[in-house]
């Protein structure tokens, strides 16, 4: 048993209230099983510790989204984007969700399903912080084993899980409606709010964009030399303490020891403990106003099932409050 958050909210009206979306969708990539992701979190106890432990009262519609009356018949690749119009669609609402909880001053937590879904969470509180707070920028933190930064012209597979981050800067812009051009700019994030940690497989491309932009991100490498305590307070430090943060954990960050039950898993990753600290460090900042967990694949490695769930859920909890004493 633990008690409930005792660190002040910077930038929620209810901070103990938390909207939780549920999106069984894996149209960004082509491994199946991601879909199945939410189901598996919320039946392993995630939302009753979230409630009965950690006190918060959560909105949540009981339902777990794969939004099949939004998929069309036909979904050609467009810039080499596979599935644009199936990811487009999803993402647009999974942004009017988000936004829908964040506009009353909630928390929100968003259970992938791949990480282009955050193409729509992020976009979705990006807006809501604007309107709610006077034109506040929102910083994203996100650790990922990889940047997710490819815009479709150098994306070397498609797939536009690989994409969100260009998407949601602004890099990879598209005027068609249907695919991504519902993006305004009050659903675009900085790039010098942007913070990535955990990166060990990007892409020649996407390295030529992080130096280009100035992105801060922070690699293994840096985790190894630095330590992870003095990578946050680097982190934290470049978005400063006057921001709201969305943090954006893909499961792959972890090292597949720890987690191996993901679609691209790269060895070298941080350890649980690494993780954990991570989303502790995001929540005793007060500055927390989203999370989305992504990429657990309980299909693949399924003897390794249950040991990435729990990480995912021991991250979500530490995000948003758990602590260790």
């Amino acid at each position: 048993m633990t008690s409930p958050p005792t660190v002040p909210s910077k930038f929620l009206s209810h901070p103990h209230e938390l909207g939780v979306v549920a999106v069984a969708f894996s149209g960004g990539q082509c491994k199946p099983g991601v879909d199945a992701a939410p189901t598996a979190l919320i039946a392993s106890g995630l939302l009753t510790q979230l409630r009965a432990d950690l006190g918060y009262t959560l909105h949540h519609d009981d339902a777990v989204h794969s939004y099949a009356e939004l998929m069309p018949r036909h979904d050609p690749d467009y810039r080499g984007m596979k599935r644009p119009l199936a990811v487009s669609a999803a993402t647009r609402r999974i942004s009017e969700q988000v936004y829908e909880h964040a506009s009353r001053g909630r928390c929100v937590l968003t259970l992938g399903g791949d990480h282009s879904l955050a193409i729509g969470s992020i976009a979705g509180m990006a807006r809501a912080i604007r309107e709610r707070l006077d034109g506040r920028e929102l910083a994203v933190i996100w650790v990922d084993a990889h940047a997710d930064l490819n815009t479709p012209e150098v994306s070397p597979s498609g797939n536009i899980h690989g994409m969100p981050v260009a998407f949601l800067t602004g890099l990879a812009r598209e005027e068609r409606e249907d695919i991504f051009g519902w993006i305004g700019e009050d659903n675009r994030i900085s790039t010098k709010k942007l913070v990535y940690i955990g990166l060990r497989d990007v892409d020649a491309g996407e390295r030529k964009l992080l130096r280009e932009h100035g992105i801060k991100a922070f690699s293994m490498h840096d985790v190894d030399k630095h330590g992870i305590g003095r990578v946050m307070e680097l982190a934290l430090g470049h978005i400063g303490n006057d921001t709201p943060i969305h943090l954006s954990f893909d499961v792959d960050a972890l090292d597949p020891l720890v987690a191996p039950s993901t679609g691209t898993p790269v060895r070298g990753g941080l350890t649980l403990r690494e993780g954990d600290y991570i989303a502790e460090c995001v929540h005793e900042t007060g500055s927390l106003v989203a999370m989305d967990l992504v990429e657990v694949n309980p299909s693949i490695d399924e003897p390794g099932a249950r040991e990435t769930i729990r990480a995912g859920c021991s991250i979500v909890r530490c995000s948003l409050g758990e602590s260790l004493l």
